[in-house]
Protein backbone atom coordinates (compact mmCIF):
# COMPACT_ATOMS: atom_id res chain seq x y z
CA UNK A 1 0.00 0.00 0.00
CA UNK A 2 1.05 3.67 -0.92
CA UNK A 3 0.24 7.24 -1.31
CA UNK A 4 0.01 9.07 -4.14
CA UNK A 5 -0.13 12.52 -3.62
CA UNK A 6 0.05 15.25 -6.74
CA UNK A 7 -2.39 16.54 -8.10
CA UNK A 8 -1.94 15.61 -11.74
CA UNK A 9 -0.94 12.19 -10.66
CA UNK A 10 -4.16 11.63 -8.51
CA UNK A 11 -6.34 12.79 -11.37
CA UNK A 12 -4.86 10.49 -13.93
CA UNK A 13 -5.30 7.54 -12.10
CA UNK A 14 -9.05 8.36 -11.48
CA UNK A 15 -9.30 8.84 -14.86
CA UNK A 16 -7.77 6.22 -15.96
CA UNK A 17 -9.99 4.15 -13.58
CA UNK A 18 -7.28 2.64 -11.92
CA UNK A 19 -8.08 4.41 -8.18
CA UNK A 20 -9.71 2.61 -5.93
CA UNK A 21 -8.91 4.90 -2.86
CA UNK A 22 -10.31 6.29 -0.75
CA UNK A 23 -8.91 9.70 -1.04
CA UNK A 24 -7.54 11.27 2.13
CA UNK A 25 -7.79 14.70 2.58
CA UNK A 26 -6.93 16.95 5.31
CA UNK A 27 -6.97 20.64 3.81
CA UNK A 28 -9.97 20.55 1.20
CA UNK A 29 -8.55 23.77 -0.46
CA UNK A 30 -10.46 25.15 -4.30
CA UNK A 31 -7.37 22.13 -5.77
CA UNK A 32 -8.57 19.67 -3.62
CA UNK A 33 -11.98 20.50 -4.00
CA UNK A 34 -11.24 19.86 -7.88
CA UNK A 35 -9.41 16.64 -7.08
CA UNK A 36 -12.81 15.83 -4.64
CA UNK A 37 -15.33 16.68 -7.91
CA UNK A 38 -13.69 13.88 -9.61
CA UNK A 39 -13.80 11.35 -7.16
CA UNK A 40 -16.87 11.41 -6.43
CA UNK A 41 -18.11 11.53 -9.92
CA UNK A 42 -15.81 8.36 -10.43
CA UNK A 43 -17.67 6.88 -6.85
CA UNK A 44 -14.19 6.81 -5.13
CA UNK A 45 -14.76 6.91 -1.18
CA UNK A 46 -13.64 10.44 0.21
CA UNK A 47 -12.31 9.86 4.22
CA UNK A 48 -11.24 13.06 5.77
CA UNK A 49 -8.39 12.73 8.11
CA UNK A 50 -6.06 15.09 10.12
CA UNK A 51 -3.04 16.83 9.16
CA UNK A 52 -0.79 15.28 11.47
CA UNK A 53 -1.92 11.42 10.74
CA UNK A 54 -1.91 12.80 6.79
CA UNK A 55 1.98 13.66 7.31
CA UNK A 56 2.55 10.23 8.80
CA UNK A 57 1.24 8.49 6.04
CA UNK A 58 2.04 10.43 3.16
CA UNK A 59 4.66 12.94 3.69
CA UNK A 60 5.30 15.74 1.07
CA UNK A 61 1.48 15.98 0.60
CA UNK A 62 -0.88 19.28 -0.08
CA UNK A 63 -3.70 18.51 2.00
CA UNK A 64 -4.72 15.27 -0.15
CA UNK A 65 -3.26 12.05 -0.84
CA UNK A 66 -4.75 8.53 -2.78
CA UNK A 67 -4.21 5.63 -1.20
CA UNK A 68 -3.24 3.13 -4.10
CA UNK A 69 -1.42 -0.29 -4.68
CA UNK A 70 1.39 -0.13 -6.93
CA UNK A 71 -0.65 -2.70 -9.19
CA UNK A 72 -2.92 -0.23 -9.67
CA UNK A 73 -0.64 2.60 -10.53
CA UNK A 74 1.06 1.28 -14.00
CA UNK A 75 -0.29 0.04 -17.17
CA UNK A 76 1.58 -3.30 -17.23
CA UNK A 77 2.14 -5.79 -20.54
CA UNK A 78 4.31 -7.94 -22.12
CA UNK A 79 6.98 -7.57 -24.92
CA UNK A 80 5.45 -10.31 -26.41
CA UNK A 81 1.52 -9.09 -26.16
CA UNK A 82 2.51 -5.55 -27.16
CA UNK A 83 3.80 -7.15 -30.55
CA UNK A 84 0.71 -9.28 -30.75
CA UNK A 85 -1.33 -6.50 -30.45
CA UNK A 86 0.24 -5.05 -33.13
CA UNK A 87 -1.67 -4.42 -36.63
CA UNK A 88 0.45 -5.25 -39.49
CA UNK A 89 2.78 -2.58 -41.25
CA UNK A 90 1.46 -0.47 -37.87
CA UNK A 91 4.48 2.03 -37.15
CA UNK A 92 4.92 2.25 -33.88
CA UNK A 93 8.03 3.44 -31.51
CA UNK A 94 9.04 1.67 -27.84
CA UNK A 95 11.80 2.72 -25.35
CA UNK A 96 13.40 0.68 -23.98
CA UNK A 97 15.39 1.96 -20.44
CA UNK A 98 18.58 -0.27 -19.46
CA UNK A 99 18.93 -0.02 -15.75
CA UNK A 100 17.26 3.76 -15.34
CA UNK A 101 17.50 3.53 -11.39
CA UNK A 102 16.55 7.19 -10.24
CA UNK A 103 12.70 7.33 -10.26
CA UNK A 104 13.05 10.97 -10.92
CA UNK A 105 14.67 10.32 -14.07
CA UNK A 106 12.22 7.29 -14.80
CA UNK A 107 9.15 9.53 -13.94
CA UNK A 108 10.37 12.40 -16.03
CA UNK A 109 10.90 9.86 -19.26
CA UNK A 110 7.35 8.42 -18.79
CA UNK A 111 5.79 11.73 -18.86
CA UNK A 112 7.91 12.69 -22.12
CA UNK A 113 6.62 9.35 -23.50
CA UNK A 114 3.23 10.44 -23.43
CA UNK A 115 4.12 13.59 -25.14
CA UNK A 116 5.72 12.26 -28.01
CA UNK A 117 3.47 9.53 -28.60
CA UNK A 118 5.50 6.17 -27.30
CA UNK A 119 3.53 3.10 -27.47
CA UNK A 120 5.81 0.73 -24.84
CA UNK A 121 8.17 1.15 -22.65
CA UNK A 122 10.52 -1.53 -21.84
CA UNK A 123 12.34 -1.78 -18.29
CA UNK A 124 14.30 -4.59 -16.51
CA UNK A 125 12.85 -6.20 -13.62
CA UNK A 126 16.21 -5.32 -11.47
CA UNK A 127 17.84 -2.53 -11.19
CA UNK A 128 15.04 -0.59 -12.51
CA UNK A 129 12.89 2.65 -10.19
CA UNK A 130 10.66 0.73 -7.87
CA UNK A 131 9.23 4.28 -6.27
CA UNK A 132 6.28 4.30 -6.83
CA UNK A 133 4.82 7.48 -5.27
CA UNK A 134 8.17 9.44 -6.95
CA UNK A 135 7.51 8.12 -10.31
CA UNK A 136 3.78 8.69 -10.31
CA UNK A 137 4.30 12.57 -9.37
CA UNK A 138 7.29 13.33 -11.43
CA UNK A 139 5.45 11.51 -14.32
CA UNK A 140 2.59 13.77 -13.64
CA UNK A 141 0.03 10.64 -13.63
CA UNK A 142 1.58 9.51 -17.39
CA UNK A 143 2.77 6.15 -15.24
CA UNK A 144 -1.03 5.81 -15.30
CA UNK A 145 -1.19 5.27 -19.06
CA UNK A 146 1.83 4.37 -20.64
CA UNK A 147 2.00 0.94 -20.89
CA UNK A 148 4.84 -0.67 -19.56
CA UNK A 149 6.51 -4.03 -20.13
CA UNK A 150 8.67 -5.37 -17.33
CA UNK A 151 11.24 -8.46 -18.33
CA UNK A 152 14.11 -10.04 -16.87
CA UNK A 153 16.49 -9.91 -20.05
CA UNK A 154 16.67 -6.76 -22.00
CA UNK A 155 18.74 -8.49 -25.09
CA UNK A 156 16.12 -10.88 -25.11
CA UNK A 157 13.32 -7.57 -25.83
CA UNK A 158 15.69 -6.20 -28.40
CA UNK A 159 15.18 -9.42 -30.21
CA UNK A 160 11.78 -9.79 -29.63
CA UNK A 161 11.70 -6.72 -31.61
CA UNK A 162 13.73 -6.88 -34.17
CA UNK A 163 11.78 -9.79 -35.00
CA UNK A 164 8.60 -7.74 -34.86
CA UNK A 165 10.31 -5.59 -38.01
CA UNK A 166 11.85 -2.90 -35.38
CA UNK A 167 15.40 -1.01 -35.86
CA UNK A 168 17.07 -0.91 -32.49
CA UNK A 169 19.21 2.56 -32.13
CA UNK A 170 20.90 2.47 -28.64
CA UNK A 171 22.03 6.32 -27.59
CA UNK A 172 25.28 7.38 -26.98
CA UNK A 173 27.56 9.85 -26.54
CA UNK A 174 29.69 8.48 -29.61
CA UNK A 175 26.74 7.42 -32.23
CA UNK A 176 25.83 9.26 -34.68
CA UNK A 177 24.01 12.54 -34.75
CA UNK A 178 20.01 11.87 -34.23
CA UNK A 179 19.12 14.26 -36.40
CA UNK A 180 20.96 12.57 -39.61
CA UNK A 181 19.06 9.28 -39.38
CA UNK A 182 15.58 8.14 -40.45
CA UNK A 183 13.55 7.23 -37.30
CA UNK A 184 10.47 6.39 -38.88
CA UNK A 185 8.61 3.01 -39.02
CA UNK A 186 9.01 0.73 -36.74
CA UNK A 187 11.14 2.20 -34.13
CA UNK A 188 13.23 1.19 -30.71
CA UNK A 189 15.02 3.50 -28.87
CA UNK A 190 17.91 2.13 -25.89
CA UNK A 191 18.56 4.22 -23.30
CA UNK A 192 21.66 3.29 -21.15
CA UNK A 193 22.31 3.92 -16.88
CA UNK A 194 22.43 7.04 -15.16
CA UNK A 195 25.95 6.09 -14.46
CA UNK A 196 27.62 3.48 -16.47
CA UNK A 197 25.22 4.12 -20.12
CA UNK A 198 24.56 1.06 -22.45
CA UNK A 199 25.05 -2.51 -21.22
CA UNK A 200 27.70 -4.09 -23.16
CA UNK A 201 25.56 -7.37 -24.58
CA UNK A 202 22.54 -4.45 -25.11
CA UNK A 203 24.87 -2.39 -26.95
CA UNK A 204 26.16 -4.73 -29.72
CA UNK A 205 22.12 -5.67 -30.02
CA UNK A 206 21.61 -2.32 -31.52
CA UNK A 207 21.49 -1.98 -35.29
CA UNK A 208 22.66 1.79 -34.99
CA UNK A 209 24.20 4.05 -32.11
CA UNK A 210 22.76 7.82 -32.13
CA UNK A 211 23.42 10.71 -29.94
CA UNK A 212 22.22 14.20 -29.10
CA UNK A 213 24.20 16.55 -30.78
CA UNK A 214 25.84 19.26 -28.49
CA UNK A 215 27.64 22.27 -27.60
CA UNK A 216 27.88 22.46 -23.63
CA UNK A 217 30.99 21.96 -21.46
CA UNK A 218 29.73 19.41 -19.04
CA UNK A 219 29.96 15.71 -20.72
CA UNK A 220 26.55 14.60 -21.54
CA UNK A 221 23.03 15.36 -20.72
CA UNK A 222 21.08 14.26 -18.06
CA UNK A 223 19.20 10.91 -19.24
CA UNK A 224 15.59 12.18 -19.08
CA UNK A 225 16.17 14.73 -21.15
CA UNK A 226 18.50 13.18 -23.81
CA UNK A 227 15.42 10.71 -23.78
CA UNK A 228 13.01 13.74 -24.24
CA UNK A 229 15.30 14.78 -27.12
CA UNK A 230 15.26 11.33 -28.84
CA UNK A 231 11.61 11.06 -28.83
CA UNK A 232 10.95 14.57 -29.92
CA UNK A 233 12.69 14.07 -32.94
CA UNK A 234 11.11 10.24 -33.61
CA UNK A 235 7.64 12.31 -33.46
CA UNK A 236 9.02 15.43 -35.69
CA UNK A 237 10.03 13.02 -37.94
CA UNK A 238 7.11 11.33 -38.11
CA UNK A 239 4.62 14.38 -38.63
CA UNK A 240 7.40 15.34 -41.87
CA UNK A 241 6.50 12.01 -43.48
CA UNK A 242 3.03 12.62 -42.59
CA UNK A 243 3.30 15.65 -44.24
CA UNK A 244 4.55 14.71 -47.68
CA UNK A 245 1.96 15.00 -50.69
CA UNK A 246 1.12 11.99 -52.27
CA UNK A 247 3.79 12.23 -55.52
CA UNK A 248 0.75 9.76 -57.11
CA UNK A 249 -2.24 11.99 -56.53
CA UNK A 250 -0.29 15.20 -57.06
CA UNK A 251 0.60 14.18 -60.77
CA UNK A 252 -2.98 13.21 -61.75
CA UNK A 253 -4.40 16.89 -59.93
Amino acid sequence: MSYITGFHAIEELIKAGKAKGPLLVSNAGPRARAVMDLAIEHKIPINRTGEHELDRLARGHRGIALTVEHSSVTNETTVEAFIADLEEGRDSLVLILDSITDPHNYGAILRSCDQFGADLVVIGSRRSAKDTETVSKTSAGASAWMPVAMIANLVRAAQLLKDAGFWIYGADMGGLPVDEQKLTGRTAIIMGSEGSGLARLLKESCDFIVSVPTNGRVDSLNVSVAAGVLLYEVARQKRAAERKPDTKTSKKK
